[in-house]
């Protein structure tokens, strides 16, 4: 993270985070196939870059899975304006803090988790006023992300409390959020922004597809995407298949780490 240079909206996603035991496979895959080319950042846990979609900076890969016992994984940040009383909201609400609060450069940051066990994210920007605006769509840049979980209804109330999603009587939000095909969905400022899917999946073998939030990340072309994520040493999951949010594939990465590829809706 470091000098804030991402789109910081308190209460949504403001930023995504890969921890790699390699940091140079990572960026020779990411690269590649999201069209991100890197710029070196702090490197407090280990070597750091920030991916730039453009002028952009769209997310961070570190190499703190090197370093320590955190698993390989990509981890959703959710903006903040006080990451320590959001910190003591995670935990009176249920869920826990494993990291921090803790100052990072130009920030304050924690990793934390849901009553469910999936983890996410707390980010202040000290150097920014917070935005009105989400980050832009385009190839390259998380522009969807989801929760897949037990219990929407449960998962809903915990977020929505904890970041203000729902707004008191007569006073105006710039979130909405609605009930439709079996998902709870949060908008911004008229723009889809959040998924939260309930369901059985606290069976699954693999801790990477039990409660957690999947990235999508936008490409121009899905099922080309696909390939090259092979030719690259990827794994496909799930091939490319439609959604409302547009055509979606389910990858990993050549260490196995969970991400989602979405092309623009048409």
């Amino acid at each position: 993270m470091g000098d804030c240079q991402m789109t910081f909206v308190p209460g949504v996603p403001s930023w995504a985070t890969l921890l790699t035991g390699d940091l140079d496979v990572a960026t020779r895959f990411y690269g590649p196939l999201l069209g991100w080319r890197f710029e070196a950042g702090p490197d407090r846990w280990g070597p750091y870059v920030r991916a730039m979609a453009g002028d952009t900076a769209v997310a961070g890969l570190s190499a703190a899975a090197r370093h320590t016992e955190l698993p390989n994984s990509w981890t959703t940040y959710f903006g903040t304006r006080n990451a320590d009383d959001a910190a003591n909201g995670v935990r009176e609400r249920g869920g826990t803090v494993a990291i921090g609060p803790l100052d990072f450069d130009a920030g304050r940051l924690a990793l934390a988790a849901d009553p469910a066990g999936a983890r996410f994210g707390l980010w202040e920007c000290r150097e920014n006023t917070p935005q009105t605006d989400l980050q832009p769509a385009g190839p390259g840049a998380p522009v969807w992300v989801e929760l897949r979980t037990r219990d929407a209804f449960d998962a809903a109330r915990f977020y929505g409390d904890l970041f203000e999603w729902l707004s008191e009587e007569d006073t105006a939000t710039p979130f909405d959020v609605r009930w439709e095909n079996e998902r709870v969905v949060l908008s911004f400022e008229g723009r889809d922004a959040v998924g939260l899917y309930g369901g059985a999946i606290e069976a699954a073998a693999d801790p990477q597809v039990r409660p957690r939030w999947n990235i999508h990340f936008q490409v121009p072309d899905v099922e080309e995407a696909v390939e090259t994520a092979k030719k690259l040493g990827g794994r496909v999951e799930s091939k490319a298949e439609r959604t409302s949010q547009g055509p979606v594939a389910e990858l990993r990465d050549p260490e196995g780490t969970l991400f989602h590829i979405i092309g623009a809706q048409t």
